[in-house]
């Protein structure tokens, strides 16, 4: 078992260089939690715990409008790591973390991890790259925000969920995340209504096809070309 607990953190990206006895120590101050689905990991502006990573289950992290909206900022499934931004900086969190789906949730304390990585400068360097690469994505997400219509917005989300996310199935790929369209609309930034009129366009087009919380992807390539346009 003890094993098994190494090679798992070994897939998560800040770890994934690490020796086996930087793993054992990263393990030993890893808390495991069970969330149930729609259950809340914790809430924006609520002291930060520590560092979060997925073990398995999928997680939205949502941040509220000024006028009280929710906006999602990310989905993220096993192995992706969250709250980072807490590291060496006792604030706290900037966002709220939910469960999309049951889920095991593994937490690292700051103050754990702080002496771990006081002690291991490797760990340090992989969390400050980890961190480069959420930094680049938050910008490109801004970018799109700013320069791309609704409808390439919501193909370009599509687009990322069915490379992270998605399973082939008969007739294309389908995005194996249980959400909402009023979930979807907050992903692209926009109104329930108005991401429902695109997938139906999209639809009628044969570049996806969708049930009620269920959406495949059937062009990948007409997909694509929708969100560069």
């Amino acid at each position: 078992m003890f094993v098994l607990e190494l090679e798992y953190l070994r897939n998560i990206p800040i770890f994934e260089q690490l020796t086996p006895d930087d793993l054992a120590a990263i393990n030993k101050v890893t808390i495991e939690r069970r969330y149930k689905k729609n259950m809340i990991i914790f809430m924006e502006d609520e002291p930060g715990e520590g560092f979060h990573y997925v073990k398995s289950g999928k997680v939205k992290i949502t941040k509220m409008t000024q006028d009280g909206r929710e906006h999602i900022l990310n989905i993220l499934g096993a192995g992706e790591v969250f709250a980072e931004v807490l590291l060496f900086n006792r604030g706290p969190y900037p966002a709220t973390a939910v469960a999309l789906e049951d889920s095991v949730i593994g937490i690292i304390k700051n103050s754990d991890l702080e002496h771990v990585v006081s002690q291991n400068t490797r760990i340090a360097l992989h969390i400050i790259r980890v961190m480069s690469k959420k930094l680049i994505h938050a910008q490109m997400k801004i970018k799109t925000l700013a320069l791309s219509d609704t409808y390439s917005r919501t193909a370009q989300i599509l687009l990322h969920l069915s490379g992270q996310y998605g399973r082939p199935v008969a007739g294309g790929i389908r995005i194996d995340v249980d959400m909402t369209r009023q979930e979807l609309a907050n992903l692209v930034g926009t109104t329930r209504e108005t991401v429902s009129r695109i997938l139906s366009s999209m639809k009628r087009d044969k570049v996806i096809d969708f049930s009620e919380q269920q959406i495949i992807v059937v062009n990948e390539e007409k997909l694509n070309r929708y969100g560069e346009s």
